[in-house]
């Protein structure tokens, strides 16, 4: 008797079912590169908030004396000190307008200045002073 070609044939088997554990090599760099990644990000968020700080502390106590020309001249002052050094806060006061107009983007004259130290209020010299603490740039080199 001729065997059926059908008897050769065995039953197909389905393969078992692939484990999710362990964690392929490339799925543990993905997931170490996310978490160095994320951490990174972290870091740099909140150094970059610290490093904010003095100058948001600077705009709430600017908006508490905004009307005060000589008040804003100290916190600006201060904002300078904390951000550049000591050095840049006794200045000339003509190297010190010119070093302000450049970080500030203000046009605040030397006379301007020179009004603070006068009994007068100058409320356009107030709101400048106001603008030059809300605008400082915080990364430009100076060359003064």
């Amino acid at each position: 008797m001729q065997a059926s070609p059908l008897d050769a044939l065995h039953d197909v088997l389905p393969p078992e079912q692939v484990a999710w554990w362990p964690l392929s090599l490339p799925t543990w760099a993905v997931i170490i590169a996310s978490l160095i990644l994320l951490i990174t990000l972290g870091m740099w968020l909140y150094k970059r908030q610290q490093f904010l700080k003095a100058k948001k502390a600077a705009i709430e106590l600017a908006k508490q004396q905004s009307d005060d020309a000589q008040q804003l001249h100290i916190i600006l002052k201060r904002l300078v000190k904390h951000y550049y050094g000591a050095p840049l806060t006794s200045l000339p006061t003509k190297k010190w307008q010119s070093m302000l107009n450049k970080l500030s983007g203000e046009d605040i004259s030397e006379q301007a200045l020179h009004s603070l130290y006068g009994p007068k209020n100058n409320p356009e010299l107030a709101k400048q002073l106001f603008n030059a603490i809300k605008n400082l740039k915080l990364k430009e080199a100076i060359n003064v």
